[in-house]
């Protein structure tokens, strides 16, 4: 915006001049001409009246006395003026030249100017020289008296006295026009920036906004008026929506904080009844049990997505392998249980760019999620690795899988497969870890997608933006982790 407000400026700027200076320039060049004809035929008048005397005398025999009066006249305005002076008799002979090159008693009679001239005329313009090989300014006027034509006086310029002015008066106006230019671009830009900088503002707070700082806010202008009220918008609109976003949030919090502490004291209390029960009633405390155990897992799901959810990317150099060597470690004896086997395998020293402790979260809700579906005796493969600028990290079951549909509904919240629905399991998913990985992937600038693996499961594929940073990896190798 600030660019087309510049182009607009200057644009009417230049286009104003261009209109303004033109004209002036042409009448400017148009008059020169004019002018210099002007002066020249004043001062031809001048010469051709002081010239009268002398060629008066030097027609009654007066001699070389009246000729070199002629001749210092010639040569004074030459001096002067700059022009070339001839002073003519009447049969066009010079006795009189400024350019004292050429020799005394030359006939100019053939000369256009000169033989209108010595019929009586004035006459002046321009035209091309053969003898000089340029282009002349002239005028000739007669010199005369009562007895009648006595000579005629030629005043001449190079053409090129006219171009010279000319071209210097089309440079001053293009220098003018370009300080002109100049001053409205500067100013130009004090105002576009004056009306650009609360957008600026507002769009920095807007992406501040869209990015979770809920208490982003932008700089209200004192003008224009359109900007005071669009900012004013903006601050009250996210104002609202932070204390919608926060009512919201804080509900959860104490929702699942208080209900973390009922549901441990129940936990407790139906375990100390264990002993005492047996038969139908054992198997009812059983289930009440295995419920408790359910719901403890949901108010933690939920803790879990809510930081997930308010706290920033921050992101720095991880090393996939050192993670991955961790959490596999800490998944063993869960896998043990299972009788499910963990496969590992990272190529090469892929450097992810992660906020810190994001990546344990991920890893350990795809690894939960994998060993919950995975049948006994089979295998859950965890790999990783560069791929141009990312850092792809995949983990893949032996299970059940989802079709096409299921995936791609996979990532809401509270959604289960249609399976596990039927089944009622006890210990099921809450359609929560998927949720949570990806909010937490998504957060640092990567991307979560499903597809089938080999196996017939499920592979989730979670691409990391990877780091340039040089990182060493921790001095031990990936474990492997079996149970039989």
């Amino acid at each position: 915006m600030k660019r087309r407000l510049l182009f607009s400026y200057l644009s009417i700027t230049a286009f104003v001049l261009l209109v303004l200076e033109i004209p002036l320039g042409v009448s400017y060049a148009n008059s020169v001409e004019r002018r210099l004809t002007s002066d020249l035929q004043h001062d031809a008048f001048s010469l051709a009246i002081r010239s009268q005397e002398p060629l008066d005398r030097a027609d009654a025999g007066a001699g070389a006395a009246e000729t070199r009066a002629l001749q210092a006249l010639a040569d004074r305005y030459h001096s002067d003026a700059g022009g070339r002076v001839v002073i003519m008799d009447a049969h066009g002979r010079s006795v009189a030249d400024s350019d004292t090159s050429i020799a005394i008693g030359r006939d100019f009679s053939t000369r256009p100017e000169v033989r209108q001239a010595l019929g009586g005329a004035e006459v002046s313009g321009t035209r091309s020289s053969a003898t000089l090989g340029t282009k002349l300014l002239y005028v000739a006027l007669p010199v005369g008296s009562a007895g009648g034509i006595q000579g005629a006086v030629r005043i001449t310029y190079p053409a090129s006295v006219i171009d010279d002015q000319i071209r210097h008066i089309w440079l001053l106006l293009a220098a003018t026009g370009g300080v002109v230019l100049g001053i409205v671009f500067l100013v130009s830009l004090l105002l576009s920036g004056s009306m650009t900088r609360p957008l600026a503002d507002l769009e920095t707070a807007a992406g501040a906004l869209g990015a979770g700082d809920l208490s982003a806010r932008a700089e209200v202008p004192k003008g224009p008026a359109e900007l005071t009220v669009l900012a004013e918008s903006f601050n009250a609109t996210a104002a609202r929506l932070e204390q919608l976003v926060g009512a919201q949030r804080g509900f959860v919090a104490d929702a699942s904080h208080q209900l973390r502490t009922p549901l441990a004291a129940m936990r407790l209390r139906l375990e100390n009844l264990e002993a005492d029960v047996d038969g139908a009633a054992a198997e009812d405390l059983e289930g009440a049990l295995a419920e408790v155990s359910r719901l403890s897992r949901l108010v933690d799901g939920l803790l879990v997505l809510m930081r997930a959810e308010q706290s920033t990317s921050d992101p720095a150099p991880v090393v996939v392998e050192d993670v991955l060597d961790g959490r596999c470690d800490a998944w063993d004896a869960f896998a043990a249980e299972k009788h499910v086997q963990i496969d590992a395998s990272v190529a090469g020293t892929p450097v992810a760019s992660a906020t810190p402790g994001r990546l344990e979260q991920v890893v350990d809700n795809l690894l939960n999620n994998a060993l919950e579906v995975a049948p006994p005796g089979s295998a859950v493969r965890v790999v990783a690795g560069s791929v141009g600028d990312w850092v792809e990290l995949r983990v893949s079951d032996a299970g059940p899988g989802m079709s096409a549909e299921e995936r791609a509904h996979a990532f809401e919240r509270f959604w289960q497969s249609g399976e596990a629905r039927r089944d009622g399991r006890p210990n099921g998913h809450f359609g929560l870890g998927l949720s949570i990985v990806r909010e937490l992937v998504v957060g640092d600038g990567g991307d979560v997608a499903l597809a089938p693996s080999d196996t017939g499961g499920l592979e989730v594929v979670v691409r990391m933006k990877r780091s340039d940073a040089a990182v060493a990896p921790r001095a031990r190798q990936l474990s492997t982790a079996s149970a039989t």
